[in-house]
């Protein structure tokens, strides 16, 4: 296995193993009054901040923030995406942002060549017969004339022997049949 595909195998991991933790941490709630969530700022450990979706872990100062919702990526000022954590401690934001690139941009790619691939056999199989097609017809064709050029021959040469014998009626050859009259 070489190096790309070892490194698209442990990115697509990485993503699976993210998506495995945060959807194995989602809770399910029945009761109709919802709970109140403590203020990220509560939070003194990453494990325990990383459980609230609206809180952000940054391992730069040990601190719990909220997410600034205004931005996809937590801004340079809140945290460095080196060091910010979301939903789990074990991964930073760089490694999610070129995971989810690598998966985004494999998948992508798999649809592209899975289109052109599909272009390209429905475009050879309307645009009539291939080469090796045209080959073979044109080398029927070509036997079957040397076949009726064959006959022909062997046609003038069977009449030609008939008419050597009279065998042909209408014949002017000295050997041809006496009519009896």
């Amino acid at each position: 296995m070489n190096k790309t595909k070892r490194g698209i195998m442990s990115s697509l991991l990485v993503v699976v193993a993210v998506t495995y933790v945060l959807v194995s941490r989602a809770e399910c709630h029945t009761s109709t009054t919802p709970t109140p969530l403590k203020s990220c700022k509560a939070f003194s450990t990453c494990d325990s901040c990383t459980q609230n979706p609206k809180c952000l872990w940054c391992m730069t100062n040990d601190t719990c923030t909220d997410y600034p919702v205004s931005y996809i990526l937590p801004p340079p000022a809140v945290c460095k995406l080196s060091q910010a954590r979301w939903g789990v401690c074990w991964v930073n934001f760089e490694a999610l942002i070129i995971a989810m690139a690598v998966l985004g941009g494999t998948i992508i790619i798999s649809i592209a060549v899975c289109c052109c691939c599909c272009c390209c056999c429905c475009k050879k199989r309307q645009s009539g017969p291939d080469r090796d097609e045209e080959r073979f017809a044109r080398k029927r064709e070509e036997i079957r004339q040397r076949a009726d050029e064959r006959k022909v021959e062997r046609k003038v040469r069977h009449d030609d022997i008939r008419k050597k014998y009279g065998l042909v009626p209408d014949s002017d050859h000295p050997y041809s049949k006496f009519e009896n009259e």
